[in-house]
């Protein structure tokens, strides 16, 4: 992170997933709800039949770049000002674009419905999180549908943010934040959006594509490392999204279960790539997909603790040398 030694970027870093630990998302006044509606009503006004990619590419770099390079700025005067005031700054942006509590919030429910067989909370519960229907869904499938999501935005939702926080800091985190909107909004490959959408989803893509394979990676590691392995390599090229499969086949391999397949979508079942091996998702398995996420930041935190230890070290060795 630029201006911050490796010691204040893992104390903002803890510091803002403290936060997100603590209080979760922003109930009320969240700036990404307000983010939200600026970019449908520039849409409302810009998406048109005829106007090709262009303004899809205008509406983009309007929306995201001019808040990013003015936090940027922002925060290289505060860090010249008070290093403590920078570090605070960072770690409250970092909270405000986490969703690790959030994905916790959202899936446990599921479980515990499904665990006292109450199918139609369990139904509702999980069409807040999925985009397929769930309206006439058995339990397997809900199951499935909410392990499925905790892996993909345990890349999404926590993993990216992390990851470009630290190369870039707040800032960086905000930058991917507001991409990954911006396609979650935009990036559909329907008539109405498949040109206007464009840049959007491919900005996605580009953001996504490291963090998504270090977190499939360290799904390998924390689970059944060979199978996960496996299923990434064999599955995840038969999926539309480059980053989404990876990062569900590593999961669901890691986990052992098998995932993807037959899901509803506006009534109509489309028949997807399948998604690792083993028996198909319980509820319990919702709870162990949750603790894989989990587990993953914390051997994040771990990795990072030690190499900044490892610096301070260093440095401290060369100036006694």
């Amino acid at each position: 992170m630029l201006m911050l030694s490796g010691m204040l970027v893992l104390a903002a870093l803890l510091l803002g997933l403290l936060l997100d630990s603590c209080f979760g998302e922003v109930r009320r006044w969240h700036p990404l709800v307000g983010f939200g509606s600026l970019a449908q009503r520039l849409e409302q006004r810009w998406n048109r039949p005829a106007a090709g990619r262009w303004r899809g590419a205008c509406a983009w770099a309007l929306l995201v770049l001019p808040p990013v390079l003015a936090l940027q700025a922002a925060l290289w005067a505060l860090a010249r000002y008070s290093v403590f005031l920078a570090v605070l700054a960072h770690a409250l942006l970092l909270y405000f674009c986490l969703g690790l509590r959030s994905l916790k919030e959202h899936n446990l429910p599921i479980q515990a419905a499904l665990e006292q067989d109450d199918l139609a909370t369990a139904r509702r519960l999980t069409s807040y999180i999925v985009s397929r229907d769930t309206g006439h869904a058995d339990a397997a499938s809900l199951a499935k549908a909410s392990v499925e999501s905790l892996l993909e935005n345990g890349a999404d939702a926590v993993f990216a943010s992390v990851f470009w926080f630290l190369l870039l800091g707040g800032a960086g985190a905000v930058l991917h934040r507001l991409t990954n909107t911006l396609d979650a909004m935009w990036g559909y490959r329907s008539e109405r959006w498949l040109r206007f959408g464009c840049v959007a989803a491919r900005s996605d893509d580009v953001l996504n594509w490291v963090p998504a394979r270090l977190t499939a990676l360290s799904y390998a590691v924390l689970g059944d490392t060979k199978l996960a392995l496996q299923c990434w390599r064999r599955q995840a090229p038969a999926w539309d999204s480059p980053n989404a499969g990876p990062v569900m086949a590593a999961g669901a391999g890691a986990l052992g279960v098998q995932l993807g397949g037959r899901a509803r979508y506006d009534g109509i079942d489309e028949i997807r790539p399948p998604l690792g091996q083993g028996r198909a998702a319980l509820a319990a398995d919702i709870t162990r997909a949750w603790q894989l996420v989990r587990a993953v930041l914390y051997l994040w935190c771990g990795a990072l603790s030690l190499l900044a230890l490892g610096r301070v070290l260093f440095t401290v060795g060369i100036n006694y040398a």
